[in-house]
Parts: C-alpha cells; structure tokens; sequence
C-alpha cells in the first residue's frame, strides 16, 4: 500500500468537497487543518476544480489534496499536474486506473459488486472506493461483498454522514469513509470555515475513539 493511502487510512476520513470558487479552497484547507483533518478530496464535478487543487497544494502544503470524481484519463493528467496526490473515480474505468498505476499515482476506483472487485485486483488494486454505499445497500451489502476478499480495504462513499460514520468505520474492512457533510457546498461558499473546522473535529474525535477502541 502507497505511504498516501497509509495516510488516508490513519486519518479515517476524507472530505469530498465540491467547490465552486477555486479562490475559497486555501481558506478551506485551512479550517480543515484546525480541524484535524489535513485531507480533502476536489471532485471534478466543478470547473473550478483543477485551480482549487492547485491553490490548496500550493497554500496548504500540510494538507493531503486529492482529486475526485475522475471520469477520464485526460482529468486524471489535469489532477496530477494541477498538484493532486492521489485519484478517486466513481466508477471502475480501466484506462484511468492502468493510467494511474504507470504514473505511480494512487488511485481508489469505486466499485460495488464483486466482479468490479475482481477487475480491480486483478490491476493490484487493493483499496476500493466503495460507492454509492448508503444507496447501494449499506454496511449489509458491504459485508458481503468484502467476506470473500479478505485483502481488500474499502473507503465507503455516498450517504455517509455524522449519524452512520461509525457504523461503516467499526468494520473491519473499511479503511477510511468519504463525506461531504463537513465541507457542504453551502458552508464554503456562505464563509462558513469555522463551522467546517467544528464538524470536522467532531468527525475526527468518533473516528479516534473507533480506531482506539479496535485496537
């Protein structure tokens, strides 16, 4: 496993922020590094993503800046340049993964049944992005996806919030959880930074007593 996702998995977290003004995401990665949460992941469903990631990597150099929502190898060579550590696509696409993997780029592909499981470990990918998990059937349907492979860690994405983070973080074979709900659109563009550095404590306080409890 790449050091970047050692890290993602140490932290147990990671914001999925979709920003609309790239001049707001130093101010962003900020109030997450006083919330002890030094991670964000840019989703390309903006145009103001590549800038954001390179404001954010530029100002913020403690903050672990990926990008997601990656639909395309093109994207994923914008993410990179622009200062992306690490790539999150939504869907399994194998261009974008052996683009990653011959770029020593970590990627978490997103999959949800086991033959996308396969596919993925078959490229040697090992950390999948688990998504939409609320939608898709939960921590039930992520149990049984994993049981049979016992190597794979997953990142649960899609519906994750304050009220079931520790219900997908107590399993065992998930490494980190995806979220939006302490980056909200409306809280980054309404100047709400303190507000996103509280929740982001607060998730950070469930995921340490998770964490500290498994051990």
């Amino acid at each position: 496993m790449s050091e970047i996702l050692e890290q993602i998995g140490n932290l147990g977290l990671v914001p999925v922020v979709a920003i609309e003004r790239a001049e707001d995401a130093p101010k962003l990665g900020r109030a997450l590094l006083a919330g002890g949460l030094p991670c964000a992941e840019i989703t390309f469903r903006t145009a103001a993503a590549p800038e954001a990631i390179r404001l954010m990597s530029s100002e913020c150099p403690d903050v672990l800046v990926g990008a997601g929502t990656v639909l395309s190898v093109e994207q994923a060579e914008q993410a990179v340049s622009s200062g992306a550590k690490f790539i999150v696509s939504p869907g399994f696409d194998p261009d974008v993964v052996d683009w990653c993997l011959a770029n020593n780029v970590p990627i978490t592909p997103g999959v949800v049944t086991p033959t996308e499981v396969a596919m993925a470990l078959k490229k040697g990918v090992n950390v999948l992005k688990f998504f939409p998990a609320e939608a898709a059937g939960g921590v039930k349907l992520l149990k049984s996806i994993a049981a049979p492979y016992g190597g794979v860690r997953f990142i649960p994405t899609g519906g994750i919030s304050a009220a079931n983070l520790a219900d997908y973080l107590s399993l065992p074979m998930v490494h980190a959880c995806g979220g939006s709900w302490m980056v909200k659109k409306k809280l980054i563009n309404d100047g709400e930074f303190d507000t996103i550095t509280e929740l982001s404590r607060e998730a950070v306080f469930v995921a340490k007593q998770i964490r500290e409890g498994a051990r």
